[in-house]
């Protein structure tokens, strides 16, 4: 055997600083102050960090009737893991677990459409004759009442504001039809994100395997954690995100149902689909909410339907969700607000729908690669932007 040491293995994810007696430097560097020079350095890094990402949302952009399916797939994968899990769990044949799941969260949409188009058919006549009296009544008001307005000032203002309306609907619905297409695509879309929601379901592992297989052997356990450290983070946050949903939508429904204010059900429906925006759709369905209680009930329930939204989500933000969850952690509300508005400026609704749980996911990843918990299997113990795997309830010491 020969006496040479054996080269020591290096670790690529360990930070190693580097070695300053090999740095080449001249009288002109030496010229340049030193904090300009670390400016430059984290200049030209951040450019080409932004780069880098600028050319990953192009790609994503490029292949948009791929990528929103799949992510629509996973999405509904996470929503639909804990009651699969359960099911494996209690020795269902994985077939007849797929099939349940699939059909059950078919009939619990085809019920909830039912029930929409029922009471949408039965009310609406009615809600637009109210609505054109209270139109009447408030254009009246602004006649007689105390701005003294003439009907050419209001003809003018109405405009105004319908055109405002028109352009900030218009640039939603060309965002959203930029990214999901025609009819004919959103169809095909939807097909597409079944097939992915039955593949993840029925060998959800061995699609990762096979993936795992394009990262580096060195960095395959670290990948591995890091994603599947994410995954438990989406599902953690779909899990929520339903409860959060299914919460503020049951409590505005009867409150909107009590209080006889019309198409209860569409209300609730669409606070439901609203909710898993998160802070941001909550807060817009509930504004619909009151809206149609001010047009057709008057401004009193208006404002009992505005004081039982704001009840609803009291109650299950700061309530029901840490006694159903734990202590788990909860991200700031600035944070949420800026993914999903920098997602509905990048791709519309279905950017808003996706910022905040791939946010998460990437945000997950990082901490379990930067931390090294991918070595030991440990809960990551810091964090960069929120941290989103609910903590453990600890047990009483007696």
């Amino acid at each position: 055997m020969s006496d040479e040491r054996r080269p020591r293995f290096r670790n690529p994810f360990r930070y190693t600083p580097p070695a300053t007696d090999r740095t080449v430097t001249t009288a002109a560097d030496e010229a340049i102050p030193f904090g300009l020079r670390v400016t430059a350095g984290y200049g030209w890094r951040m450019l080409v960090i932004a780069a880098v990402i600028g050319v990953f949302i192009w790609l994503v952009m490029l292949l948009k009737l791929l990528v929103i399916p799949l992510l629509v797939g996973i999405l509904v994968t996470a929503l639909l893991w804990p009651a699969f899990e359960l099911m494996l769990r209690a020795k269902f044949p994985r077939w007849l677990a797929i099939t349940l799941a699939l059909i059950g969260t078919l009939g619990i949409v085809t019920g909830l459409l039912w029930l929409v188009v029922w009471q949408i058919r039965e009310q609406l006549p009615d809600v637009q004759a109210k609505t054109a009296n209270a139109i009447e009544q408030f254009r009246q008001f602004l006649l007689d009442g105390p701005l003294h307005l003439t009907s050419q000032q209001i003809d003018e203002y109405i405009q105004q504001g319908f055109a405002l309306l028109n352009e900030q609907a218009s640039w939603l619905v060309n965002a959203g039809v930029a990214v999901t297409g025609t009819a004919a695509h959103v169809v095909t879309g939807a097909l597409l994100s079944l097939f992915i929601l039955i593949c993840l379901l029925a060998d959800g592992a061995g699609i990762w395997r096979w993936t795992l297989q394009l990262f580096p052997r060195k960095a395959r356990p670290a990948a591995d954690a890091a994603a599947r450290n994410g995954w438990a983070t989406i599902v953690n946050y779909a899990r929520t995100q339903a409860l959060v949903a299914a919460i503020d939508a049951i409590g505005i429904g009867i409150g909107a149902a009590l209080l006889g204010v019309p198409l209860a059900i569409p209300v609730a429906v669409l606070v439901f689909l609203g909710s898993f925006v998160p802070i941001v759709g909550a807060v817009l369905t509930g504004a619909i909410a009151v809206f149609l209680a001010l047009v057709y009930n008057g401004p009193l329930i208006a404002l009992a339907m505005l004081g039982v939204v704001l009840l609803v989500q009291q109650v299950e933000g700061h309530i029901l969700q840490p006694i159903l969850m734990g202590s788990a952690v909860k991200v700031h509300p600035l944070a949420v607000v800026l993914v999903v508005a920098g997602g509905a400026m990048i791709a519309g609704i279905p950017g808003a729908l996706f910022a905040v749980p791939l946010a998460a996911f990437i945000n997950v990843a990082a901490v379990t690669i930067s931390t090294g918990s991918w070595r030991t299997g440990e809960r990551p113990n810091a964090e960069l932007i929120w941290s989103t795997v609910p903590r453990e309830r600890q047990r009483r010491t007696r």
